[in-house]
């Protein structure tokens, strides 16, 4: 597909300088290396603000990951050169895409490489917290378990429970697709209500209002951007109405809950527990949720397959090579500002 005359495209006569932040597959850095003048990170240590600047100041192609703040400051301040910002991964909210459309230039990302994925380990979230799985591995590491008895350990079944969907895109609804094999009810929102096939499909129940999603539901799980409208969406308000002994399921974006007002209620006992793979302030985890006995803490592990990883790489090739060629990239991110 050629580009339309308000869509900024350039055509290099020379091989682009890439410049990318984090240490990728060897695989797809020697296939970098072999079609660019690529810079890659060999040590993996993450940029500094001032490494970022510098590496923008000077390559046609930043290859960014998630945990690089790609701000306004940093985009007005890039070389004339830089066109293109192609970032390793579906999520864009690590890039101030409003900015980049004022200076012309191009964001793509990855989409649907990380579905099944994320999916797999929200699962893992889902079935492992009301079973109490952490607790169980902990008493086994620990040499303190006695052996089998009635009582010990009583977690929840999953038959008949309902999961609270907020997010049912991509990932929300392969999600729904999994947990019906479970027996779970599924009830979901969004931002627009899934046209009724869709629904059936997945056996789910639109809930307009996220209040009562977040009321109704027994096990809370979470697929959406952070952005202004979702940061905080899960607040001490909205955990207040949460059925006790709910669990939450956390896999998309750290702030999209308020960790003071969950911690709380996991404290109390309000909470049953929580599966987080992401946290507000990564790398650091509050020590109160790793203390937590039902609390599962990963390490931001919901794309960690070597499977994933290198089909996110190559599509970031792809798009590189499109636009090197003068064509749309096939993962533009469009904001409406890019004229």
């Amino acid at each position: 597909m050629t580009d339309t005359p308000d869509r900024p495209t350039r055509r290099l006569s020379r091989p682009p300088r890439v410049v990318v932040t984090r240490r990728l597959l060897p695989e797809v850095e020697a296939r970098f290396s072999e079609l660019f003048d690529a810079r890659l990170n060999t040590p993996d240590e993450p940029f500094s603000r001032a490494e970022l600047a510098e590496a923008m100041a000077a390559c046609d192609v930043l290859v960014p990951t998630v945990t690089d703040r790609i701000d306004r400051h940093l985009i007005e301040a890039a070389g004339s050169n830089l066109g293109l910002i192609a970032s390793f991964g579906a999520g864009t909210d690590h890039i101030d895409l409003a900015a980049a459309a004022e200076r012309k230039i191009i964001v793509t990302n990855t989409p649907g490489v990380f579905t099944d994925d994320t999916a797999d380990l929200t699962m893992a979230g889902i079935i492992g917290v009301p079973r109490r799985i952490r607790e169980g591995v902990q008493l086994i590491r620990s040499g303190e378990w006695t052996g089998w008895t009635p009582t010990s350990l009583l977690g929840r079944k999953l038959g008949g429970k309902v999961l609270g969907i907020v997010g049912m895109g991509r990932i929300g609804q392969a999600v729904a697709h999994r947990a019906r094999a479970f027996g779970l009810e599924i009830a979901y929102h969004n931002r627009k209500r899934l046209p009724e096939a869709v629904e059936r499909m997945f056996a789910a129940r639109f809930v307009e209002s996220l209040d009562e999603l977040v009321a109704q539901a027994d096990i809370l799980t979470l697929h959406c951007p952070a952005n202004s409208d979702s940061r905080g969406m899960i607040d001490a308000r909205r955990i207040g109405l949460m059925k006790e002994g709910a669990c939450i399921i956390n896999t998309a974006r750290g702030d999209l809950i308020e960790q003071e007002a969950m911690i709380a209620a996991l404290e109390s006992g309000q909470l049953a527990g929580a599966g987080l793979d992401v946290y507000p302030d990564e790398p650091n985890v509050d020590p109160r949720l790793i203390a937590h006995p039902n609390v599962m803490t990963l390490p931001h592990i919901g794309s960690a397959t070597r499977e994933g990883r290198e089909e996110s790489g190559l599509k970031v090739i792809a798009n590189i090579r499109m636009w090197v060629d003068g064509h749309r990239p096939p993962d533009q991110v469009l904001t409406g500002l890019e004229r």
